[in-house]
């Protein structure tokens, strides 16, 4: 799954980020199954229901599901208990003691016997929520490390006064807290869960648990070995395993039933099993079948067969994704994380996806890169709009907003890609954003023409974004022939978010998006240029504390493609830095030359991708991608805070609740929980599958 993050330091703009679709696109259609993104809802219903630290939870709904048949519920309740159950592998995988210090908090808070009202107390439940939200004790998007905001003496007072029986393993309370407590309190220890530092060891400077007593130029050579330019068929080697060093030999533990993380496994294999007497094809029942024997084997060309299966089903209502997918977390860029996504058709809103896929042959022929690395033919490119029912793993409580999959290249170039936007998260959001008073759009736009131009079609221009990002940017392009895929290492999650999304930006002021009746007029992108622009030079910079580097992948490629433009369009003046009553703007003062811009940049990115040009890749994340300028940074960070806004947001799933009549489910009810903290204790009761270490 590529990942477009939602973008919610500059979304507070009070504008419904709604899915617009022109009226000749509107024709009739058949009532059932049809989900209607923006239901009648009952008046009180609140979106944002919690918020601590820099993170706000919200809630979406799930729009059309009283519409859906009594099997698709139920084949969608399986999907979704299938998915929950692998919550414990994603802690684990960040980090090898998040189990540990999670279940430690479980115990606190379930058990505790002492004040449970005093501001010590409520400062540690702050810590705790944070710990659910990141899916560990590192910030699931700066990956630093975040301590407490209480004495280490009164955590050891918690413990003390909390049964923790069960995390003893064989030590005495004293010993157990003699070793849990540094894990959680010395910031030098395991203080970044993915290194992204220059010139370092990233292997052994980062958290995450992919690696056992391993350095980076030992696992880079085990890789290395795997290697061979005249394989057009690649297995994503190391995909899904951990790499250990024991007795001075290099092995892997395969993820799978009997392995790692098997028990996790067994448990959303028994439930993929119950989700695949309720599908509704055989060719759902296909490539799920083969999920299951990749879970119980491990075998990549089993993953590879799945992966054809699936991304050819571009007919089925119902669709999920559940493994082991993204590399963004490990260092190396070989390994990846856990994820789920459980989600049905919005079919209103697929009406543009589509529109958008089917021209997909045009786009990659007029696009401004070198004619070697364009795509000859375009296959199977899919797309659809998507409203998800569960989200779990890697992707709960911070999801995506778009999706586009398989990863393997070979695979996208011989059977094509599935991509989607994911409508109901989108209108939560923004629904989330209206709730609040303040504006980061006011704040940090120049104009007032800005802020209205924004309001007038930013609506439709940052779905649209997505869409061509998802749709046909990760899709477009193509490897030469002698080009390993894992060239660009460490540097090819940024480049590759950078590549996608410079040309969903160069293809937003086309004229061929108002010929198609999907932009109204050629007015319309500068909203999503401005807003771009805004958020990568300035706006993101809010999620960043401050004398920090960028370090995630998306932010990344943002600050990249912005200052890139900044920097290579100064002598023209294509983007101005300008001041106004002490405050700081970045205002675009020729839209066509930052399009040229972007053009330029979205070649050299493609050269760099296609020929695997690691030292170029390097050098341009480097230069442009990573440093801030600490005074600036200064002020974004001051003018936000008067806001009161909190950077970065996540969900609480919805509860699909069997309804039963004389022992016989009749019916699957939606509930939706208000409180974070009682949802993540209850799937810490329910869904935990593994061990404190494993």
């Amino acid at each position: 799954m590529r990942k477009n993050y939602f973008c919610c330091a500059d979304c507070n703009n009070s504008a419904v980020f709604c899915v617009i679709i022109f009226s000749q696109y509107n024709n009739s259609m058949t009532p059932e199954q049809t989900a209607n993104p923006n239901p009648a809802q009952e008046p009180d219903f609140k979106y944002l229901v919690d918020e601590f630290a820099d993170l706000k939870v919200m809630r979406y709904r799930i729009p059309g599901w009283d519409t859906l048949t009594l099997r698709q519920k139920e084949y969608l309740y399986c999907l979704g208990e299938a998915a929950k159950y692998g919550r414990d592998i994603i802690f684990d995988q960040n980090f090898k003691y998040n189990l540990l210090v999670r279940k430690t908090l479980e115990a606190i808070l379930k058990t505790y016997s002492g004040d449970r009202q005093c501001a010590d107390f409520q400062d540690f439940v702050v810590y705790a929520k944070r710990v659910f939200f990141s899916n560990g004790i590192h910030h699931h998007y700066g990956e630093g490390k975040f301590l407490p905001d209480v004495p280490k003496e009164y955590f050891a007072n918690l413990i003390d006064n909390s049964d923790v029986s069960q995390l003893l393993d064989g030590k005495s309370v004293a010993e157990f807290k003699e070793f849990v407590l540094p894990i959680i309190f010395d910031k030098d220890l395991y203080p970044m869960r993915r290194s992204s530092e220059q010139g370092s060891d990233n292997v052994t400077g980062s958290s995450v648990n992919f690696y056992q007593g391993v350095s980076q130029a030992e696992a880079e050579a085990y890789y290395a070995q795997f290697y061979n330019p005249d394989d057009d068929k690649p297995l994503s080697y190391g995909l899904n395993s951990r790499l250990v060093k024991a007795d001075g030999k290099l092995s892997e533990e395969v993820y799978r039933i009997g392995g790692m993380y098997g028990n996790a496994l067994s448990k959303i294999v028994f439930w993929l099993r119950k989700a695949n007497a309720a599908a509704e094809n055989s060719t759902q029942r296909h490539y799920t079948d083969l999920l299951i024997k990749y879970y119980s084997t491990g075998d990549l060309h089993v993953w590879d067969e799945y992966n054809i299966a699936w991304v050819e089903d571009n007919t089925s209502f119902i669709d999920f994704v559940n493994g082991f997918i993204e590399t963004y977390t490990d260092p190396l860029g070989i390994k990846a994380t856990w994820e789920a996504v459980v989600d049905y058709k919005d079919r209103e809103a697929t009406r543009r996806t589509n529109l958008i896929s089917s021209n997909a042959q045009w786009f990659e022929d007029h696009s401004p890169v070198d004619p070697r690395f364009k795509k000859k033919e375009c296959k199977g490119v899919s797309a659809k709009a998507i409203i998800v029912t569960t989200l779990a793993g890697d992707c709960f409580p911070t999801p995506p907003i778009g999706i586009n999959l398989p990863n393997a290249d070979w695979i996208r170039k011989e059977h094509g890609s599935k991509s989607v936007t994911i409508t109901n998260l989108i209108d939560a959001y923004n629904k989330a954003a209206k709730e609040s008073p303040n504006s980061v759009l006011k704040e940090f736009a120049y104009t007032q023409d800005e802020v209205d131009l924004c309001k007038t079609y930013g609506d439709l221009t940052d779905v649209l974004h997505t869409d061509l990002h998802e749709c046909l940017g990760h899709g477009s392009g193509q490897l030469l022939p002698t080009t390993n895929p894992n060239a660009l290492k460490e540097y090819a999650s940024t480049l590759e978010e950078a590549r996608a999304d410079l040309f969903g930006l160069y293809y937003l002021a086309d004229q061929k998006l108002i010929d198609l009746g999907i932009l109204p007029d050629d007015q319309a992108f500068k909203a999503e240029y401005s807003g771009f622009i805004r958020n990568g030079l300035m706006t993101q910079l809010t999620r960043i504390e401050l004398g920090d580097k960028v370090t995630e992948s998306h932010m990344q490629d943002r600050k990249l493609i912005a200052q890139w433009c900044f920097e290579q369009g100064r002598t023209d003046n294509v983007i101005g830095r300008v001041s106004k009553d002490g405050k700081t703007y970045f205002v675009i003062n020729d839209y066509q030359k930052l399009r040229t811009l972007f053009g330029r940049l979205l070649a050299e990115i493609q050269r760099i991708k296609s020929e695997g040009d690691y030292a170029a890749g390097k050098a341009m994340v480097e230069t442009y991608g990573v440093k801030i300028d600490l005074d600036l940074h200064k002020e974004v960070l001051e003018r936000y805070k008067a806001l009161n806004l909190k950077p970065y947001g996540g969900f609480l799933n919805p509860e699909i609740v069997p309804v039963e009549q004389s022992g016989k489910v009749v019916d699957y009810r939606v509930e939706y929980p208000t409180d974070f903290l009682q949802q993540h204790l209850l799937y810490g009761e329910k869904y935990s599958t593994l061990g404190i270490e494993n």
